[in-house]
């Protein structure tokens, strides 16, 4: 029952999403979850992997940093391969929603 509600709550986050140009927190939330969290964790790091929490980091900097391993610009094997797949619009929503939360 958990997975569908989450499942629906997605969907609808991110139809919301798309409805509104400004940067969404709900979808970024939906994104950071599904694709940032496994690594980065939401409030602290996740325990499998030693790399560094990104809540109340700042926006513009996780935006231009998400470009730049978009672009490969910026070298991490992993992260090249996660960004690549992320349009702008999840990029600000990303960034927008880790940038909100307290450490």
């Amino acid at each position: 029952m958990k997975i569908a509600t989450y499942f629906l709550s997605t969907i609808l986050t991110l139809s919301v999403s798309f409805s509104s140009q400004a940067a969404s927190i709900y979808a970024g939330q939906a994104k950071a979850a599904a694709v940032c969290s496994q690594c980065h964790g939401i409030r602290l790091t996740s325990a499998e992997a030693p790399f560094p929490p990104l809540a109340g980091r700042n926006e513009e900097y996780l935006e231009s940093a998400l470009k730049q391993y978009r672009d490969k610009t910026r070298v991490s094997e992993i992260m090249n391969n996660i960004a690549g797949s992320l349009s702008d619009r999840d990029i600000n929503n990303i960034a927008s929603y880790y940038s909100r939360l307290k450490p």
